[in-house]
């Protein structure tokens, strides 16, 4: 029942140590590993030219989706787009309207003025031009 815990050695004894279970190098095979690496790269194109064969149908349909909704964009802008291009115009020809009318009183304005200089001038002088003037301008 009592076993013995000391090792058993046969034979000879070395303080240095056995070189059966030491360190050995990779071997040294440039041209294996260079070929090893080409078949990868190889590998690896052939995986994306697959993929991107794959792919290629998925694109064109995302494509024409995205075709297809700016063709419903459009149609839908159309009416919107007549309707504030009419009310553009309208608004437009009511400011121009307004504009002639302003540039028309600013215009007799000037001339009411230089008429009444020209009465002031000669000493008959009138109270008349602290009244306001059509386009409310002083």
């Amino acid at each position: 029942m009592t076993d013995d815990m000391t090792p058993k050695t046969s034979g000879k004894t070395t303080d240095a140590g056995s070189d059966d279970f030491a360190w050995t190098e990779p071997e040294q095979g440039t041209a294996d590993t260079g070929a090893k690496a080409r078949e990868w790269i190889a590998q690896l194109q052939a995986m994306i030219e697959n993929l991107a064969t794959q792919a290629a149908p998925v694109v064109k349909e995302v494509g024409a989706k995205a075709a297809e909704l700016a063709a419903i964009a459009g149609d839908k802008a159309g009416p919107y787009a007549q309707k504030a291009a009419e009310f553009t115009g309208q608004a437009g020809q009511k400011i121009a309207e307004k504009s002639r009318d302003l540039a028309a009183e600013l215009r007799r304005d000037v001339a009411a003025s230089k008429t009444g200089a020209g009465e002031a001038a000669d000493g008959a002088s009138t109270s008349d031009s602290d009244a306001p003037t059509t386009a409310g301008v002083a």
